[in-house]
């Protein structure tokens, strides 16, 4: 009976959550929290992220990144383009960047030794968007929610049968169900899609999409032999990455050549 209980009451908890579809065509398990939330979420983030800096004061490279972000932003939704995009340049020689719910943009100075252009700037930071357009932030908060909520529940039951003993076991147990298929993100999924919403922005906003292409070859390279990017690491099989990437672009070229001729020339620097 207890068992039955259990069950009913992970559903209930998990009743405010839908089940809906990426723009890829991929199913998502979304609305643990609100879209104000994760905004906030998003601004507390990056308001930490600031503040532990450094921040780089270089003018021209400040007005690089909010060049291609703005650019890229024009190509978004029309909800997503009224969000007060904000970015921040930090003078860390560690290739990263980062998107945040809530229009928060942040690039690493050291992105630009392997971005070389504003294609390739524009394909990490059209990726890094992805995330966010695609709502890959709430879909893990979801699963966070939802694994916790279990373990809990599941502590709660059986701490009750066999005390102490028998709660520590359940936390257990239940950790291991969540690290194991739960709580764990669909990294490869979530990066695989924001590369091809990526691609496809860049491409609309008038970025060469093959660039794409060249940015991750140039990750490659200034891993060899060391320790791999931060922004790389996270991102898994980068062989498989660029197959991807160029089984994409004969589509994606029809649409690149069409924001050109309609005036989309980014001139970024």
């Amino acid at each position: 009976m207890k068992s039955w209980v259990l069950c009913v009451a992970i559903a209930a908890c998990l009743t405010a959550c839908a089940t809906t579809t990426s723009s890829t065509g991929r199913k998502q398990y979304v609305g643990g929290v609100s879209q104000q939330q994760l905004d906030q979420l998003g601004a507390q983030a990056f308001t930490q992220a600031k503040s532990k800096g450094p921040i780089s004061n270089d003018a021209k490279q400040n007005a690089y990144v909010r060049c291609v972000v703005n650019t890229l932003v024009r190509q978004l939704p029309a909800a997503q383009q009224q969000v007060a995009w904000e970015t921040a340049v930090f003078a860390d020689k560690e290739p990263n960047a980062f998107a945040l719910p809530g229009g928060k943009v942040g690039v690493n100075t050291g992105i630009f030794t392997v971005a070389r252009n504003q294609d390739q700037l524009a394909a990490v930071i059209a990726h890094e968007i992805g995330h966010v357009v695609e709502h890959h932030h709430d879909e893990r908060i979801t699963r966070q929610m939802g694994a916790q909520t279990g373990v809990s529940l599941l502590g709660a039951l059986v701490g009750s049968r066999y005390g102490d003993a028998g709660s520590s076991l359940a936390t257990q147990g239940g950790s291991l169900l969540a690290q194991t298929g739960f709580l764990l993100p669909g990294t490869r999924e979530q990066e695989s899609e924001a590369d091809i919403v990526g691609q496809r922005l860049m491409a609309r906003a008038g970025f060469d999409p093959r660039q794409a292409v060249d940015l991750w070859q140039n990750m490659m390279q200034a891993s060899s032999g060391s320790r791999p990017p931060q922004w790389l690491s996270t991102h898994p099989d980068p062989s498989s990455r660029i197959r991807e990437l160029q089984r994409d672009i004969p589509g994606l070229l029809p649409v690149y050549e069409s924001a050109r001729k309609a005036g989309n020339t980014p001139r970024c620097g």
